[in-house]
C-alpha cells in the first residue's frame, strides 16, 4: 500500500516514469536537508504527504527564483544540482517563514554578537594539490578582504590572531578551516561539488562563528577557471552567516544559498543593497569614516591569473600532444598525465589546468633528485594517500609530501609471476570502481589487493588466485601504459596516444572504439587526415534507413547484380 502511494506521488510530481525514482528520492532528501521538508518521524514511520512535498517544492522554487510549478521539472533539478552553502534556507517553522519580513532576515532572535570588535584565525589551509594557485598568504589576504566587505557597511573591527611559534593558530571569535568529509562538527562535506562550505551563527556555543570550507573543492582567486570555486565569493557569504544572517531569496544578494561565480575585482567589491540593509538592521550603520575595519591593514593583492590562451603556442605543445605517457592517475578528482620528468593536469570538466607542464620533483616533495620518470601512480581509497611506483621501489605521499620511511622495496607487495619470480616493476595501477579493489599490472599479468582497512601500510599479500593474464580485459591493449577509473565508474585504458573506455568497468565488451588522448584530454588540435595518417574509428552519422556502410554495400551488390543480368542478356 505504502509503496503504491509513493509511486503514485512520484509519477504525479514529476510527470515521468519510475526509471528516475532515484532522482525523486534524492530530491526529497535535498528538501529535508535544506529546511523545506521536516525529516520523517522515526517513531511513527510517517511518510511525507503528496501535498506536503508539492508545497515544499513550490517554496523552494520561489526561494530560488525559478517558476513555481510544484513538480521536479528540469529547471528545478538543475537548481538542486548547483553547488551551494550547506546551511538550510528555511530556519524555524513554516509560520515563522510566513511572518518573516526584511527586518527579521537574520537567523533567529538573539543570534548576533554582543560586540563589534571580533577576532578571527585560520586553523588549516586549502590542499596544495587541489588549490595550487592559493598559497597561504594569498588565502589570508582573500579572507581579510571578505571580512572587509562587511566592515565597510557596519561598525565592525576584525582582527586576525597570528599563529604561535609552533604554527598553531589561536582561537578567536571566528575560526576558519578547510576540511574534508567528516570533520567533527556533525555536518560532513560531500566531496567535490554539492556543498561548498558552512558557518555557525553567533552565540555561546564553542563552534559559534566557526567557518568551514570543503577541502575537496578546487579553490581559486579571480575567476581563473570555470572548474574551480572562487574563495572570496564563498567566504563573504559564509562570514555573513558567522555574523548572524540567514539565506536570502533576493537577487542580487551575496546571501543567496547558491554559488554565484567569481568576483574578479575583490579590492573594490561592495555588498549588494539587500545585504547592506540586512547587516545594518542587526548591527547598525557604520559611523562615517573611510571603508576598512580590518587589522592588519590590507596587503597588496596580486593580479588575478590571466585567462587561458585559446591557441596552443607554448614550446611543450608537441611533447604534450604526441602521447606516450609513462603514467596516468586519477588524483583528487583530477587526471594527471606523467611523461618524463614532468606532468600535466586536467580538471573534472575536461579543462587543462596549464598548457605548460610542471616538474614532478618540484610538486611531489620527497621523490629522489633527478627523477626522470614514474612507472605508475594511484590514490589509495582508504586514506587518500598517493602511491608512486618507480622501478623496484614505491613511495607513499600525504598530499604532496612523502611520508616518513619511504621509499620501500616493491617486494613488500608480494607480487610473484606465475613462474614464481618477484616483480621488480609496476606498469599500471588503478582502483576498479566495480569492487573498490586495487589492481597492479606488470609484464602482461595483474594482481588484486584489498586495501579497504584504513591505516595499514600495505596489504602485502595479493588476493588468492593471482596473477592473471591481462588478456582478461578484452577489447583493450594488454600492454597498457596505465588505467584509471573515471566518470560513472568507467575504466579508462591508455596506450600511446589513444584511450579505450570499458563502460561501468565491465570485462569483455565488444567494439570498444579507441579515441585520441591529445584531442579529448590535453587541448590538442585534431591532426589532418592523410593517406598515411592512422585513422581513429568514428561513429557515422546514420539516418533512419541504416548506416552509410550498409548503404554502400547495398549499392555495390545491386550494381553487381545488374552487371550480371546485363552480361546474361548479351549472351
Amino acid at each position: 500500500m505504502e509503496l503504491g502511494l509513493m509511486l503514485w506521488m512520484f509519477l504525479t510530481l514529476t510527470g515521468s516514469t519510475p526509471a528516475v525514482g532515484e532522482q525523486y528520492s534524492r530530491a526529497v532528501d535535498w528538501l529535508s536537508r535544506y529546511g523545506y521538508l521536516p525529516p520523517p518521524d522515526p517513531r511513527t514511520s510517517k511518510l511525507q504527504t503528496k501535498e506536503g512535498i508539492e508545497k515544499a517544492i513550490k517554496v523552494m522554487q520561489r526561494f530560488g527564483g525559478v517558476q513555481e510549478t510544484g513538480v521536479l521539472d528540469s529547471e528545478t533539478i538543475k537548481l538542486m544540482s548547483t553547488p551551494r552553502c550547506s546551511l538550510p534556507d528555511i530556519v524555524g517553522s513554516e509560520d515563522m517563514l510566513k511572518r518573516r519580513r526584511r527586518r527579521k532576515r537574520y537567523a533567529l532572535s538573539g543570534l548576533k554578537w554582543d560586540k563589534t570588535d571580533l577576532t578571527w584565525s585560520i586553523h588549516s589551509y586549502p590542499s596544495p594539490v587541489l588549490s595550487p594557485r592559493l598559497p597561504n598568504d594569498l588565502v589570508e589576504n582573500i579572507l581579510t578582504h571578505a571580512f572587509k566587505a562587511w566592515s565597510d557597511q557596519a561598525p565592525f573591527r576584525f582582527r586576525r590572531l597570528p599563529s604561535d611559534s609552533r604554527g598553531t593558530a589561536a582561537g578567536g571569535d571566528i575560526r576558519v578551516s578547510f576540511s574534508r568529509l567528516l570533520h567533527e562538527d556533525g555536518y560532513p562535506f560531500d566531496g567535490k561539488g554539492g556543498t561548498l562550505a558552512h558557518a555557525f551563527f553567533p552565540g555561546k556555543d564553542e563552534v559559534a562563528g566557526d567557518t568551514h570550507f570543503d577541502d575537496d573543492e578546487s579553490w581559486s582567486y579571480g575567476g581563473g577557471s570555470s572548474s574551480s570555486t572562487d574563495l572570496f565569493t564563498v567566504a563573504v557569504h559564509e562570514f555573513g552567516h558567522a555574523l548572524g544572517l540567514s539565506h536570502s531569496s533576493a537577487d542580487p544578494s551575496i546571501m543567496r544559498p547558491y554559488y554565484q561565480g567569481a568576483v574578479e575585482d575583490i579590492s573594490n567589491y561592495q555588498l549588494p543593497l539587500d545585504d547592506r540593509l540586512a547587516i545594518q538592521q542587526v548591527y547598525g550603520r557604520k559611523d562615517g569614516g573611510p571603508p576598512g575595519g580590518v587589522d592588519p591593514d590590507l596587503p597588496h593583492l596580486p593580479s588575478p591569473p590571466p585567462p587561458k590562451p585559446t591557441q596552443p603556442s607554448e614550446p611543450s605543445f608537441h611533447e604534450r600532444c604526441q602521447g606516450g605517457f609513462d603514467a596516468v592517475a586519477n588524483i583528487r578528482g583530477e587526471v594527471f598525465f606523467f611523461k618524463g620528468a614532468q606532468f600535466w593536469r586536467t580538471k573534472r570538466d575536461g579543462s587543462l589546468l596549464s598548457l605548460n607542464p610542471a616538474q614532478i620533483i618540484n610538486f611531489w616533495i620527497g621523490l629522489p633528485p633527478g627523477t626522470k620518470r614514474v612507472d605508475a601512480v594511484y590514490e589509495r581509497r582508504s586514506d587518500s594517500s598517493i602511491i608512486f611506483f618507480i622501478g623496484s621501489q614505491y613511495w607513499v605521499f600525504k598530499d604532496t609530501n612523502v611520508m616518513d620511511g619511504y621509499p620501500r622495496p616493491l617486494s613488500e607487495w608480494g607480487m610473484k609471476t606465475k613462474n614464481g619470480v618477484l616483480v621488480d616493476r609496476v606498469d599500471a595501477a588503478f582502483i576498479w570502481a566495480h569492487n573498490g579493489k586495487t589492481y597492479l599490472f606488470s609484464s602482461g599479468e595483474f594482481w588484486r589487493f584489498d586495501e579497504s582497512r584504513k591505516g595499514e601500510q600495505v596489504n602485502s599479500k595479493p588476493d588468492p588466485g593471482y596473477p592473471r593474464d591481462n588478456s582478461l580485459w578484452a577489447g583493450v591493449p594488454s600492454d597498457m601504459d596505465d588505467i584509471i577509473s573515471w566518470g560513472e565508474g568507467d575504466a579508462y585504458f591508455f596506450k600511446d596516444n589513444l584511450y579505450w573506455v570499458l563502460k561501468n568497468g565491465g570485462l569483455n565488451q565488444d567494439g570498444v572504439t579507441p579515441k585520441s588522448i591529445a584531442v579529448d584530454w590535453l587541448r590538442c588540435a585534431a591532426p589532418p587526415l592523410t593517406s598515411t595518417s592512422p585513422r581513429i574509428p568514428k561513429e557515422c552519422n546514420c539516418n533512419l534507413r541504416g548506416s552509410s556502410s550498409f548503404l554502400r554495400s547495398t549499392w555495390v551488390l545491386l550494381i553487381s547484380v545488374l552487371l550480371v543480368i546485363n552480361e546474361f542478356i548479351r549472351k
